[in-house]
């Protein structure tokens, strides 16, 4: 975390078939101040606090569907590579 940076939650799930770790910060000094970042390096950043720890949740914690998209997503990306 950044010296301006405030803790906001931590997430812990698996995503992919490994331990992730989401933490979701706030920090004023950005245009978009609320953020939440993933130890598998993704991260994203919101305008309010809407959305923050319902994005963290699901990343740490897919569903099905989710799982399916990411699923189709490396199958298509290990084509495209061929």
């Amino acid at each position: 975390m950044e010296e301006n940076e405030i803790w906001a939650g931590t997430f812990h799930g698996r995503h992919n078939g490994a331990p992730a770790k989401v933490t979701a910060t706030l920090d004023d000094t950005r245009p978009e101040p609320y953020a939440c970042t993933c130890t598998c390096g993704a991260s994203r950043s919101f305008l309010t606090q809407d959305g923050v720890f319902d994005t963290a949740w699901r990343h740490t914690h897919p569903t099905r569907l989710d799982r399916l998209r990411q699923w189709t997503a490396r199958l298509l990306r290990t084509r495209a590579a061929r």
